[in-house]
């Protein structure tokens, strides 16, 4: 019928196109793996219950995106859900009456009412300096001069492959660590921008290396 059926059948075919429309309406779950094989079942059959729609999921997801990321803008949602901009400001207007304006970097953006006390007043965290992984959530966030404002810094932040992590300080990027195998175990370097004490850097590298269960050979300050 199409392509090659020696690798992929017509019904296989089929089935590999209707898991996507099938899974987003709960009718279709993965399953337990058999070796090296998915498995799909429903979810009835999974956990005996049936998937219910919830009328106010779509506000709930705006709040969400606004509660970890705000204050932003629907092009900021858009990207995130890696859906198209009509989506995104059909779901955005489901919450209208629950945000509010602000201009953040001469950008007009928008928080969450119940937020407001919050960003006003933010609260210092409990850890000040902490290790990302280079692709954790956090930095994820389309408005990367707030995590970090030297906009020529970015290149070396954010790559097409391989992200470095990231040394964080109080919220912002103060810089850019990597590891890599050594003979006896393994071995970091940093890149720090910022007046940072590098005996607590050099105190999370070795937590890290603990974490990985791993020999710490030398820690490196570019």
């Amino acid at each position: 019928m199409y392509g090659s059926p020696d690798k992929q059948t017509v019904g296989g075919a089929v089935v590999s196109f209707l898991l996507r429309p099938c899974a987003f309406l709960g009718l279709v779950v993965f399953g337990e793996r058999r070796g090296t094989s998915s498995t799909f079942t429903s979810l009835r059959a999974w956990t005996g219950q049936t998937s219910k729609a919830d009328p106010d999921s779509a506000k709930q997801l705006v709040r969400k995106y606004l509660h970890c990321y705000g204050p932003s803008a629907v092009d900021g949602l858009a990207a995130w859900l890696g859906c198209s901009g009509q989506q995104a400001r059909r779901i955005w207007n489901t919450v209208k009456d629950e945000i509010e304006p602000a201009k953040v970097l001469g950008k007009r953006v928008f928080f969450l009412s119940e937020d407001r006390e919050q960003l006003l007043s933010p609260s210092l965290p409990e850890n000040s300096l902490i290790l990302l992984g280079g692709h954790d959530p956090y930095l994820d966030q389309k408005d990367r001069l707030i995590l970090q404002p030297d906009r020529a810094l970015h290149k070396h932040i954010w790559k097409i492959v391989g992200n470095p992590g990231a040394v964080l300080y109080r919220g912002e990027i103060a810089g850019i660590w990597r590891s890599k195998k050594a003979k006896k175990g393994m071995e970091l370097s940093f890149k720090i921008w910022k007046e940072i004490d590098r005996k607590a850097v050099s105190g999370l590298g070795e937590s890290y290396a603990a974490f990985r269960q791993e020999n710490l050979e030398t820690i490196n300050f570019l």
